[in-house]
């Protein structure tokens, strides 16, 4: 598998999880209860899955490697995905925030919460088509199977490194869990 491949099929599980973040803020605003353990685990797994090891793996090891082949960081597409990382992690502090203020019941903590979500889903919607049909493919011209082969292994190792064996795994199953009970 390609390294490009790798990180769009990780694209893949993002957007369901965005879809079951919709599903459960759709649920709060015709009145049910706000599932705040659910919320708690779908953060959880955006702070592991998409900033530690999805995000962790453009920003240490593909976007060098695309910017040592000649692609510009600065006035160019790394530049603009690692300024979208940077958004759609304060969208996630909000939401962590919020859920937070959920636990101890301040007023509009609910609504604080959905409009993160929000922006949230509407920022990754763009952000991963903009990877998807023009970084990745930028990648998959620049580099030889060698290379991506060498960027595969790499993933693998940071991933290793920084969630540890077997979490990845995890939140697939966590995530098919969340899509069982929202995606109904």
């Amino acid at each position: 598998m390609k390294a490009t491949e790798q990180l769009k099929a990780e694209h893949e599980a993002v957007k369901l999880m965005m879809k079951i973040l919709e599903a459960a803020c759709d649920r709060v605003k015709v009145g049910n209860t706000l599932q705040i353990a659910d919320f708690d685990e779908m953060i959880d797994f955006l702070k592991i899955f998409v900033d530690q090891c999805h995000h962790g793996k453009e920003e240490q090891i593909l976007f060098p490697q695309m910017e040592k082949a000649g692609i510009p960081k600065e006035n160019g597409p790394i530049g603009v995905m690692l300024a979208e990382h940077e958004q759609g992690r304060g969208y996630i502090r909000g939401m962590s925030l919020a859920i937070a203020d959920c636990k101890t019941g301040t007023t509009d903590a609910t609504q604080l919460l959905i409009e993160n979500v929000t922006l949230y889903i509407e920022l990754l919607d763009q952000h991963i088509y903009k990877e998807n049909n023009v970084l990745f493919a930028m990648a998959d011209k620049l580099f030889s199977e060698e290379i991506q082969n060498q960027l595969f292994d790499r993933f693998e190792e940071l991933e290793e490194k920084v969630i540890g064996s077997g979490k990845h795994e995890e939140l697939h199953r966590r995530l098919e869990r969340l899509s069982a009970a929202y995606l109904v």
